[in-house]
């Protein structure tokens, strides 16, 4: 699910199942502008004849690329990550993905090291050239950097650095930081992160930034939302409900965005 601009349309607010013991609860992500949940029972299920993910393993490896793009998109735009960069190799390139996370490593370090020493939220993924030349990096801040920093911290290859300006007139930091995370989602599930290379996640951020949750609860999703629409100080620009989704399996679900 992403954010857009195409208001939702107009659907039912109450669509608590009469014997909801529980009812809606929604994480709301303040700074980021979005917030997601889900109506329970309290009562754990199995969905049809599914009892692991192994019996599933393509819905499974779909499932951790979703929840692994949320968490990009939700890192990007609390911090307003709006400036995209790419690190490669040169000569025969890189064909490692663990070596290719250990320069990263040391990348990071490198460059908070170039710009003063303080600690500063970013986010990375890796992708596999198409051209067979191996392995390189996208990553994405929220601060200006010279490009002559970025070489110095890299050495490996080219480098290159842009921010996300080419968006609609009236867009602003949180649309650029959510073009940057629909940018670096493309990445998710190309090859990293599986059975080929066992421990690796398909992507890494800088710790200490993780993205602060507000959990709102209610018997009603209207009453969720009207709790979320009083903190984000408007109701939500775009909604999302699980019932317009065909062949959704999960329990009702809701996702919303603010600009």
């Amino acid at each position: 699910m992403t954010a857009g601009r195409t208001a939702a349309p107009a659907l039912p607010l109450d669509l608590d199942p009469p014997c909801d013991p529980r009812g809606w609860t929604l994480n709301l992500y303040e700074k980021a502008g979005e917030a997601g949940g889900a109506w329970s029972s309290g009562v754990a299920t199995l969905r049809g004849n599914r009892t692991g993910p192994a019996e599933d393993p393509m819905r499974s490896a779909f499932e951790a690329g979703r929840r692994a793009r949320g968490k990009i998109r939700r890192y990007c735009t609390t911090h307003r990550l709006n400036r995209l960069g790419t690190l490669t190799y040169r000569g025969e390139g890189n064909h490692d993905p663990y070596l290719l996370r250990e320069h990263l490593g040391l990348f990071f370090r490198a460059l908070r090291a170039g710009l003063g020493g303080d600690p500063f939220p970013y986010v990375w993924v890796p992708e596999c050239h198409k051209s067979g030349h191996g392995l390189h990096a996208h990553f994405a801040v929220g601060r200006y950097i010279k490009r002559s920093v970025i070489e110095a911290a890299w050495g490996h290859g080219f480098v290159h650095i842009k921010l996300l300006g080419d968006l609609p007139v009236g867009s602003g930091p949180l649309d650029e930081a959510r073009r940057a995370a629909g940018y670096l989602s493309k990445y998710i599930g190309k090859g990293f992160g599986d059975v080929s290379t066992p421990g690796l996640h398909r992507y890494e951020v800088a710790q200490g930034f993780e993205p602060q949750m507000v959990k709102l609860t209610g018997r009603r999703l209207g009453d969720v939302l009207a709790q979320a629409a009083e903190v984000m100080g408007s109701d939500p620009r775009y909604l999302w409900q699980s019932q317009v989704a065909e062949g959704w399996r999960g329990p009702p679900a809701v996702w919303a965005s603010w600009d």
